[in-house]
C-alpha cells in the first residue's frame, strides 16, 4: 500500500472555481461506501455538486451488487451528488457522460488512451482499471437526485485472479506514480464540462457517436451480455437514448441494462 496522499483543499476548490463543485469536497478517511453515504446525504438535503472522496471502502459496491475493492491509499473513490433537471428516463445518459469525462481525465493525467465497455467500464487493453455506478433519488416519480460513483484503480500492484475482468492500475500501466488530486480534478472539470450537455438535444444525439469513436466495444465486436437479458452477437452501436443494440443469431435486440464480456476470455 502507498503513503496515502493528502489532500489539499485550498488547492482544489481554486482549479474548481466556476463549477458545481466549488467548496463542495467532502472528505472521508474511511467509509463503508462512497455512493451509500451520498444517498443518504442527497436525502438529508445535500446540494447539487456535493462530492465525497474516500481514501478507504470497506464496501465498495460496482453495478448488479457487485464488489468494488477499495484499499487503503490504492485508489481514487469518489461519490458526486448531482441534482440535474431531467426526467428519470434520461437518467442512462449519466453513466455515458461520466465515461466520456473519465476517459478524457485519465488521458490527461496520464496520457493513456483508456476504452469504454458499455455501459459504465473503463479499460487499459484487455484489463479494467475504473468503474462507474450511478444511483438515483426519486420523489412521486420524479428525479430529486442523481449519485455517481467513480472508482478508479490507481496504485495497486496485484489483483485476485479470479476477477470476472482481469484488472489493472494506472500505475502499472505507466510505469510512474499517479497523483489522485490531480486525477480528482480533472475528473471534476471534465465532468461539468459534460454536464452542459443533459438539456441539449443536439449535443446530447452526438453522444453514441462520440462513445462509438473511443470505444472498441460498441460496434463491431462479438460480446457476450450478462445481467437480465443475456445473449450473445456481435455489436451494432447505440441507439438514439443510449442502449446498446446487438445482431444476435435470431435477431437484432436492444440491451438495455447488463454487462458485456469478450466470449474469446
Amino acid at each position: 500500500m502507498q503513503n496515502q496522499e493528502q489532500l489539499n483543499a485550498e488547492l482544489i476548490d481554486a482549479s474548481l472555481a466556476n463549477t458545481p463543485f466549488h467548496g463542495q469536497l467532502h472528505h472521508l478517511a474511511s467509509i463503508d461506501s462512497t455512493n451509500t453515504h451520498a444517498l443518504e446525504q442527497a436525502k438529508l438535503g445535500a446540494p447539487h455538486g456535493s462530492y465525497y472522496i474516500a481514501d478507504e471502502q470497506t464496501a465498495g459496491r460496482g453495478r448488479s451488487d457487485h464488489t468494488w475493492i477499495s484499499e487503503a491509499g490504492e485508489g481514487l473513490y469518489l461519490s458526486v451528488l448531482l441534482r440535474p433537471k431531467i426526467s428519470p428516463s434520461d437518467l442512462t445518459w449519466l453513466p455515458l457522460l461520466a465515461g466520456l469525462a473519465v476517459h478524457r481525465a485519465i488521458r490527461e493525467v496520464t496520457a493513456l488512451e483508456a476504452d469504454l465497455r458499455w455501459p459504465n467500464d473503463i479499460l487499459i487493453g484487455p484489463r479494467k482499471v475504473a468503474g462507474i455506478l450511478v444511483e438515483a433519488v426519486t420523489d412521486s416519480g420524479q428525479l430529486s437526485a442523481a449519485v455517481l460513483g467513480i472508482g478508479i484503480n490507481l496504485h495497486q500492484q496485484t489483483f485476485p485472479a479470479d476477477l470476472a475482468t482481469p484488472a489493472t492500475s494506472l500505475d502499472l500501466e505507466t510505469g510512474l506514480y499517479t497523483c489522485r488530486q490531480d486525477l480528482l480534478v480533472a475528473i471534476l472539470q471534465e465532468l461539468n464540462a459534460e454536464l452542459q450537455h443533459l438539456n441539449r438535444t443536439e449535443a446530447i444525439a452526438a453522444v453514441p457517436n462520440r462513445i462509438a469513436a473511443i470505444s472498441t466495444w460498441v460496434q463491431g465486436r462479438q460480446v457476450e451480455v450478462h445481467g437480465p437479458q443475456p445473449c450473445s452477437g456481435t455489436t451494432l452501436g447505440l441507439d438514439p437514448s443510449g442502449f446498446l443494440r446487438v445482431q444476435t443469431k435470431t435477431g437484432p435486440i436492444t440491451i438495455t441494462t447488463g454487462g458485456l464480456r469478450d466470449p474469446a476470455t
